[in-house]
């Protein structure tokens, strides 16, 4: 059976919010230019708030504000930023929402202050900001920190990861993070970059039983396409988009175009 179906899209609402993944994660890491930190942002709209949960990297700035204006928003509007964890890819761009209250892990937070500066994936200065802003809410596991939304622990990529479990009544929506960064760390049940690979185990056989608890549940990893169960194995919602334009002639108005999805190789 093929593992993935372009045909099925993820729902769009559950447990009274409406559901948009603005940015698709990615599976991959650079051959010689390090880690790609493209990770997933997720937006829910729903009983008061607009959330984001995740905020992405530098890189992304532009199109995550692009896609809130596609859905007439603007950063002012955001209520809620709900990070899974300190890394830079993950969380750097809480600065972007100014209203907003920003939502993390508080062993989670104290654990990446303690980081060593420059050695680590830990944005050092905007973690040391964070930890003093006025609209910081440090979330404890099991805290439902938005109506139907429940924190749990996840332990494994970083000490005080958490993963976010949306309650709907016939499906629920469970968030990941890197505790599961893509099906392969999901099938394989071992995480690439964890501090902690029993951790990381435990945390992951977490996340299935999580899964299976409502027949339907999606999961939206950390750095892949959001999925459901069918026949006990992840299958893929919807269809990858990615690739890199790069100018290797001597004319600016040329580019070449690489997909770097399955299955396809180059376009120019």
């Amino acid at each position: 059976m093929s593992l993935t179906n372009p045909a099925p899209e993820y729902p769009k609402e559950a447990g009274g919010y409406l559901i948009d993944i603005l940015i698709h994660g990615y599976p991959g890491r650079s051959v010689c230019h390090g880690t790609l930190g493209w990770s997933t942002i997720a937006l829910l709209r729903g009983h008061g708030h607009v959330a984001l949960i995740d905020v992405g990297s530098f890189g992304v700035r532009h199109i995550l504000q692009q896609k809130l204006k596609n859905l007439g928003l603007k950063p002012e509007d955001v209520t809620d930023v709900i990070l899974t964890h300190a890394h830079y890819d993950h969380m750097i761009n809480w600065t972007m929402f100014s209203n907003a209250s920003i939502h993390i892990s508080g062993s989670e937070l104290d654990w990446s202050l303690t980081a060593p500066w420059g050695k680590t994936p830990v944005p050092e200065l905007y973690v040391k900001e964070l930890a003093q802003w006025n609209t910081l809410k440090r979330i404890e596991p099991g805290l439902e920190l938005l109506p139907a939304l429940v924190a749990h622990h996840a332990p494994g990529h970083t000490p005080g990861h958490l993963v976010f479990v949306l309650k709907g009544l016939t499906r629920d929506i469970i968030f990941t993070g890197d505790a599961a960064k893509n099906r392969a760390e999901l099938l394989s049940h071992r995480a690439d970059m964890s501090l902690n690979e029993q951790d990381s185990a435990a945390t992951i056989a977490r996340i299935w039983g999580l899964w299976a608890e409502k027949p339907g549940s999606i999961l939206v990893p950390g750095h892949d396409l959001p999925m459901n169960l069918h026949d006990g194995q992840p299958v893929y919602l919807g269809e990858r988009e990615a690739g890199i334009k790069a100018w290797f002639s001597t004319d600016l108005e040329k580019t070449t175009e690489f997909s770097i999805v399955l299955d396809q190789c180059v376009k120019t």
